[in-house]
């Protein structure tokens, strides 16, 4: 066991090459230097005279600093797990030889988290994201796998400390459902979520045929970033069809049984948003107002269209030959990605949200690009 720490303060006495490199990588100096420019100006007798600066300057400021903490925290945990291996190895303690190797595994785990980190350095990655959920054709066999969906990328974010917000939501005629939106709030929520933008592939024995066949159903995940309210976009009155109607589906008491949920179709290009979980008809209208503009802004920059205008809607066909990734329940178990490759036979644990394997290996592949 003596040898255990041995080799532990070995690796982690090398592994200081990796922080360095990282700390290069994350261009942490510079940050620093940043960091006291920007707190040199909250010190500014005229810094709150504008408001909407100033806190943009404070939102830059805990950013900086959660970056350098996490930075320099992991730092300090290296040299403490190598003080603390020399020690257990100096006295013969084997009883130090479990917390030293469980240390050295985590700080190797949050060392490649902030590697992946470095890799979301697109405009928008830090943004909340808006994720909306769609069944492709198959009626409940589809409807239920888009819930399925759901629910995945609902504890992903739970378990990663995102507030995820139910936004609307339509019942499956059967089960599952019709479509659904959340808000998944937090820093870089768009920047890992925005790798499972695409159709989703499930192949297993239908809960539903009573012959026990098996089915290929298809369901797509819509992700875009929350933008702040931009001036840019004018949406026209006469360009808008808005219905009301009464509140459904999987809320629960957080949904209001009255007709203030708002549906809205932009004429021109056929997108329709809505919103169910606020509490009067005029925030609902507010609230699906704001997506619609997020999701033509979106469209707009991916695209790199000059104008609104120039949107023709999503044709994206939720069918074979258009996945993202395929999730296979029989005969084997497989969630595989085809993007990149990447593959996990663990498709409960798939289902359950652990889904950053597949998130870390699209930022990967796509900083190669």
């Amino acid at each position: 066991m003596i040898i255990a720490l041995e080799d532990a303060k070995y690796q982690l006495g090398n592994f200081r090459e990796n922080l360095k490199e990282l700390g290069s990588a994350l261009r942490i100096d510079e940050l620093r230097a940043q960091l006291e420019e920007l707190e040199q100006k909250t010190s500014d007798p005229d810094f709150w005279n504008d408001q909407t600066n100033s806190g943009k300057i404070l939102q830059q400021v805990k950013q900086l600093k959660d970056k350098i903490e996490a930075y320099d925290e992991l730092c300090t945990r290296l040299e403490d797990a190598i003080t603390l291996a020399e020690l257990g190895s100096e006295e013969n303690d084997e009883s130090m030889v479990e917390e030293v190797l469980s240390e050295q595994k985590s700080i190797e785990a949050e060392e490649e988290k902030l590697r992946i980190e470095i890799l979301l350095s697109g405009e928008y990655d830090r943004n909340n994201a808006i994720v909306s959920f769609h069944p492709g054709a198959g009626g409940t066999e589809a409807q239920d796998w888009a819930q399925m969906l759901y629910r995945m990328i609902t504890r992903w974010g739970e378990r990663h400390g995102y507030n995820v917000k139910l936004i609307d939501w339509l019942d499956g005629e059967e089960a599952g459902l019709k479509s659904a939106t959340i808000m998944v709030e937090g820093v870089n929520a768009y920047g890992y979520l925005k790798s499972e933008n695409g159709v989703h592939r499930l192949v297993r024995v239908s809960p539903f045929d009573s012959s026990g066949r098996r089915h290929t159903s298809f369901a797509s995940v819509e992700v875009m970033p929350e933008f702040d309210d931009d001036n840019t976009i004018e949406l026209k009155e006469e360009e808008l069809e808005i219905t009301a109607h009464r509140s459904s589906g999987a809320g629960g008491q957080h949904i209001n049984k009255t007709d203030s949920a708002i549906r809205i179709l932009h004429i021109p290009t056929g997108i329709v948003v809505g919103c169910q979980t606020e509490r009067s008809q005029l925030q609902n209208k507010e609230t699906a107002l704001k997506m619609l503009k997020s999701k033509l802004l979106e469209i707009k920059e991916r695209e790199k269209l000059d104008r609104i205008e120039d949107i023709q809607g999503n044709k994206t066909n939720i069918e074979w030959g258009a996945q993202i990734r395929s999730y296979v329940f029989m005969p084997y178990t497989l969630a595989k990605d085809t993007r990149t490759g990447y593959e996990d036979g663990n498709i409960q644990a798939v289902m359950d949200g652990e889904i950053d394997g597949f998130i870390n290996a699209y930022l990967k592949q796509n900083a190669a690009k």
